[in-house]
């Protein structure tokens, strides 16, 4: 795999919608892969959205660029498309983690080599978030909508066109961005990469059950939480750690007293990454019953920590969670299976013990280094492909 020498770095410029304090995967990667690319001779400089402005990102070995978060939605579409037309203009690539639209609007007028990081279909999260659509993840693909949604997907096609490469976490979704109309030759499938956790100090978690689950996501319908907490009707052993927040909590929250499970349920709301990672070491083992995900890296962040992982089969999970060996994969949707699988694990520490052995030899092979090379050589290839496509007009 080529890589790019130091003495001839890349000015990458990277576009994300979110950034620490921030929570949520784009948060987590862009800071990681920034600094990794600096290290490595890059000039990078980060534009993100922000809550507020004032943080101190001294910390960083590269320039973090905020912008308000709370503007009307047309002043903030103007703002950041004029700012990335003003910071792109010294870059040789875009890196697209988010605010995708708007930096595709403003490549219009730069022209630069832009890679997008795709992770999943905005298209069908904001479809589904506003009620227009109650179909899955695949089923959306496939269907025909009215005129407001198919104009959505449209957009989202248009947009992810737009880019000179195509990164995605897992070959599931590279599938389906082929679907969209970006051809193969511009997707790289680069896994999600995970480093070891060690000497992590768990998180004291008030709840007094043998044995305590975890779940950690955004509180969206297509995770399944409530399945879940009604799961602990039948799995009296066990309480339940939900961490993340979102517009199901409310919901979730009701779902818990009426089944009369709220002392075995603890919401642990919005946490940062660093305290994440200590409400999971708390736990016993970590659940994720989604119907869909491109290739979850709170998976791996499980594996790491030694939790046997219970999860559904849906998206690019079953490229990590191989079934009985490393984890448990149950079907999407299967509550029945879900509470067979859970009371199992209560039953059986030996199994439990068999799994994580598994999980953490499965887990090493997501290092880091090939997440890094993988990238920059992206990064790198675009250029490339960019000054020879100049060369031949």
């Amino acid at each position: 795999m080529s890589t790019l020498p130091i003495s001839k770095g890349l000015r990458v410029f990277i576009i994300t919608g979110i950034f620490p304090p921030d929570i949520g995967g784009p948060a987590t990667y862009v800071p990681h892969i920034a600094a990794a690319l600096a290290e490595r001779g890059h000039a990078i400089t980060v534009l993100t959205l922000s809550d507020r402005l004032d943080h101190d990102d001294s910390q960083y070995g590269f320039r973090v660029v905020r912008l308000p978060r709370r503007l009307s939605k047309a002043w903030r579409c103007l703002r950041t498309v004029s700012e990335i037309i003003r910071l792109g203009h010294n870059a040789d690539v875009l890196f697209v983690n988010g605010l995708a639209i708007e930096a595709v609007l403003a490549n219009l007028w730069l022209g630069k080599p832009m890679v997008q990081k795709v992770v999943g279909d905005l298209a069908w999260e904001r479809a589904t978030n506003r009620g227009w659509v109650q179909d899955s993840f695949e089923e959306f693909q496939k269907q025909r909508y009215g005129l407001k949604v198919e104009g959505l997907k449209a957009l989202r096609a248009w947009w992810t066109r737009r880019a000179s490469r195509v990164i995605v976490p897992s070959r599931y979704l590279a599938g389906w961005v082929m679907q969209w109309g970006v051809p193969e030759g511009k997707i790289a499938v680069i896994y999600n990469a995970m480093e070891p956790l060690e000497g992590i100090r768990p998180a004291v978690v008030p709840l007094r059950t043998p044995l305590k689950a975890v779940t950690v996501g955004r509180l969206v319908p297509w995770k399944c939480v409530d399945r879940v907490i009604e799961a602990l009707v039948l799995c009296p052993d066990i309480g339940l750690v939900i961490v993340g927040d979102g517009t199901e909590r409310k919901r979730l929250e009701s779902i818990a007293n009426t089944l009369d499970v709220a002392d075995r349920v603890y919401f642990a709301g919005q946490a940062s990454q660093a305290e994440t990672i200590r409400l999971m070491a708390a736990c016993d083992f970590f659940v994720l019953n989604s119907t869909y995900e491109g290739l979850p890296h709170v998976v791996l962040e499980a594996m790491s920590l030694g939790l046997p992982v219970v999860a559904t089969a849906a998206g690019g999970t079953s490229e990590v969670v191989c079934d009985g060996v490393n984890g448990r994969l149950i079907a999407p949707a299967d509550n029945d299976a879900l509470v067979q699988v859970l009371s199992q694990l209560v039953l059986s520490p030996g199994e439990r013990q068999r799994l994580v052995r598994g999980a953490q030899h499965r887990v090493v092979q997501f290092g880091f280094s090939g997440l890094l090379e993988a990238t920059e050589a992206v990064l790198w290839e675009s250029t490339q492909a960019r000054k020879k496509q100049e060369r031949c007009q």
